[in-house]
């Protein structure tokens, strides 16, 4: 049975990024979603109504920054100052996905660091706090003079595998690159499996890249697991570059499924058994295909706002 917390100072407000989402959370935290509007000036200048008073509640607005990502963000930034204007006690920012996560450092000359001004943002409009999942960058919480809670996709995705029954000694958890391998690494923990990494070189421009593989992979089921696919060039690529050195099977998965442009497609045509994917952002219907399985993340977040309104450790979570 879920908590009940529906005559406190605690409440759930949607926007419009992931409304199934928002819904599952408050239903497994025991509260009604709060009531808001979001309407359109026909210019698609946002106007946002609460229909409820807020007055001295902790306040919770789920919304991931995903597609599309300014609408998203500035509906987010519009209702942090009308809570704020409305004497919230706390907002309380829950985005399980965090659009700009990927502008985290300047590559180049001349760049932004976009993740650090949606943080400034973010803080300016009035947040109190922001929960949230997966940082592309786990540093970018760094970037925040406010609380961020940092949780975790791997127990979930992790938990699923062990489900499958899979034999630790016929696993091997792959990073598609040399930046995941902490992922990689924590998954493998979870499953008791070795990792490999796929190491991409181009030996020279306009050169195709060449794929080594370190570590066995000989014969093994492979996990490849990454914090975002976009257009699931990396993970298809290295799918088909694992089969080729003699996995016996391919299996993918992420916590924040943007798979925008071809992704799909690509998916459809790899190597890649299945792919596991977690509801961060939602999958609209010409992408759920047969080959992807979508987990929930509502009883993790739910668990971690019950946490924070009583004021215990978020951290236990992570275990």
């Amino acid at each position: 049975m879920p908590n009940s917390y529906s005559n406190s100072k605690l409440k759930i407000f949607s926007l419009n990024s992931n409304p199934a989402l928002a819904e599952e959370i408050a239903k497994e935290v025991g509260v009604p979603l709060g009531q808001c509007t979001v309407k359109q000036f026909s210019d698609g200048e946002i106007q946002i109504n609460i229909e409820e008073s807020i007055r001295g509640c902790d306040v919770f607005v789920i919304q991931s920054t995903s597609a599309p990502v300014n609408e998203n963000l500035m509906e987010l930034l519009i209702m942090v100052d009308a809570l704020k204007r409305a004497s919230a006690k706390t907002i309380n920012i829950v985005m399980p996905y965090y659009g700009y996560a990927r502008q985290d450092r300047k590559a180049r000359a001349r760049e932004p660091i976009t993740a650090k001004l949606v943080a400034n943002l973010l803080e300016t409009a009035g947040a109190f706090r922001v929960i949230t999942l997966d940082l592309h960058a786990p540093q970018i919480q760094g970037f925040f003079d406010i609380l961020i809670d940092h949780l975790m996709g791997v127990p979930i995705l992790g938990d699923y595998f062990l489900e499958k029954g899979f034999n630790s000694e016929d696993v091997v958890v792959v990073s598609p690159d040399h930046g995941g391998v902490t992922r990689a690494r924590k998954l493998a923990e979870r499953l008791k499996a070795p990792i490999a990494i796929i190491d991409k070189r181009r030996p020279k421009p306009n050169v195709s890249e060449v794929m080594n593989i370190v570590g066995n992979i000989d014969g093994k089921i492979a996990i490849l697991i990454d914090d975002i696919i976009d257009t699931a060039g990396t993970i298809t690529l290295g799918a088909n570059a694992l089969v080729e050195n003699g996995a016996k099977e391919v299996y993918a998965c992420c916590t924040h499924p943007v798979l925008s442009g071809p992704a799909i497609e690509r998916i459809q045509n790899s190597k890649i058994k299945e792919l596991v994917v977690t509801n961060s952002i939602p999958l609209t219907e010409d992408k759920m295909i047969d080959k992807i399985e979508q987990l929930s993340v509502a009883p993790l977040i739910s668990e971690a706002i019950i946490r924070v309104y009583e004021e215990q450790s978020v951290s236990t979570l992570f275990d």
